[in-house]
C-alpha cells in the first residue's frame, strides 16, 4: 500500500489501494480518503486530546512516546517519533491504527464541537491534506469537479493550473527534516507564448550528526544507497495542458532531467540530494503555454504551513 500514492494523481491512487484491499482482504470498500497527520492535530484542537493509555499501545510505545495526543503534539509523534521510538513496521502499523480509532472514537462519541470539528476538516480539505474518491460512478463524477478529488487532470484543474508533488527517495523518515518553498516565475513572453518558471527550494534541517543521532530506521542507514543523514527527493512539476517543459536548472545550471506527458500535461522530474544543512534550489521553466489566465500552483502538503510553502507569483520585468 505504501507505493501507491507514486503518482500524484488521487483516482488512480485510490483505486489502485482499492484493488490491493480487495486482493489482501477479501472485501471490497466504496471509496478511499486520505486524511494527513495535520489533519488528525485540527481535529484535536475540536475535540480535545485522547489518552493512549490502552495496554496494547503501552506496550508498542514503551515510555518514551506521549501518553496523550493533542493538536499541538500529534504531528510529531506520528511523523518523527514513533519511526525513532519503534523500529518494527507492524508495530508501528498497530500504533498508528490505535491511534486512529481513538481519533475517530473521540469524533463519533461528539467530543469537541461540530463547528470546530468543521472547520478542522475544512481547513485540511482548502489545503489539499483530504481527499476523496468513490468508486460509484455518480458518486466520482460529483467529487471530480472539486478539487478534493486530489485529480491532475478533469473538471477540477484550472485551465494555467501547474503542480509540484514529492516523493519521498531515501527510503527512510526524513522527509520530515526537509523544509521548502515553492513559487511561480511569471518569464517574459516568448514567439507569442507564456512562459513560466516553477522554483523549488528544499533545505535538510536534520542536525549535523544526522548520520549517527537519528536511528537507523529514520535515516536508512544507507540501504538504498542514500548515505545516512543525507535526504533524496524526487520533485514531479506538471504544466498546463498543451505546454512544454523545456528545461531545468540546479542551483543556476543547465541539468539534465526527466521529460514525461500526463494526460497532455507536460511533467519534469529531477531527483537531488541534501546533506543535513544543505540547500538546493531546482528551477523547471514551461514554455508554449496557451493559457492567458493566471496561473494557479498546487503542491504536496508537507508539515509546514502551506503559507510558508507556497510562495506568490512573481513577475520577471519584461521590455
Amino acid at each position: 500500500m505504501q507505493d501507491v500514492n507514486l503518482t500524484p494523481d488521487f483516482p488512480t491512487a485510490a483505486s489502485t489501494a482499492q484493488k490491493m484491499w480487495e486482493r489482501k482482504t477479501g472485501q471490497r470498500v466504496d471509496g478511499v480518503i486520505s486524511v494527513d497527520p495535520i489533519v488528525l492535530g485540527y481535529v484535536l484542537q475540536s475535540t480535545g486530546p485522547v489518552s493512549l493509555n490502552q495496554p496494547d499501545l503501552l506496550s508498542i510505545a514503551g515510555s518514551s512516546l506521549p501518553l496523550e495526543l493533542t493538536g499541538a503534539n500529534v504531528v510529531q509523534t506520528l511523523l518523527s517519533e514513533v519511526y525513532a521510538a519503534v523500529d518494527e513496521p507492524e508495530l508501528q502499523d498497530s500504533y498508528f491504527a490505535s491511534v486512529a480509532q481513538e481519533v475517530f472514537s473521540a469524533i463519533s462519541l461528539g467530543k469537541g464541537d461540530s463547528t470546530g470539528l468543521l472547520a478542522a476538516i475544512s481547513r485540511g480539505a482548502e489545503e489539499n491534506r483530504v481527499l476523496v474518491w468513490s468508486a460509484l460512478q455518480e458518486e466520482q463524477a460529483v467529487i471530480s469537479r472539486y478539487a478534493v478529488s486530489g485529480s491532475v487532470t478533469g473538471p477540477s484543474i484550472s485551465p494555467a493550473q501547474f503542480g509540484v508533488y514529492f516523493n519521498d527517495g531515501t527510503g527512510a523518515k526524513m522527509d520530515y527534516y526537509v523544509k521548502r518553498t515553492v513559487q511561480l516565475i511569471k518569464e517574459c513572453p516568448k514567439d507569442g507564448y507564456e512562459q513560466t518558471t516553477v522554483r523549488v527550494t528544499s533545505t535538510n534541517s536534520a542536525p549535523a550528526d544526522a548520520a549517527t543521532s537519528l536511528p537507523p530506521y529514520v535515516t536508512g542507514d544507507g540501504i538504498f544507497g542514500v548515505p545516512p543523514g543525507t535526504v533524496q527527493t524526487n520533485i514531479v512539476a506538471y504544466g498546463p495542458v498543451q505546454a512544454n517543459v523545456e528545461m531545468a536548472k540546479l542551483d543556476g545550471q543547465k541539468t539534465e532531467f526527466a521529460p514525461h506527458l500526463h494526460s497532455s500535461r507536460p511533467v519534469g522530474v529531477l531527483a537531488i540530494r541534501l546533506a543535513p544543512g544543505e540547500s538546493k534550489i531546482v528551477e523547471f521553466t514551461f514554455g508554449k503555454i496557451v493559457q492567458h489566465a493566471e496561473p494557479e500552483l498546487v503542491v504536496t502538503p508537507t508539515v509546514q504551513d502551506v503559507k510558508d510553502v507556497t510562495l506568490p507569483t512573481e513577475n520577471a520585468t519584461c521590455p
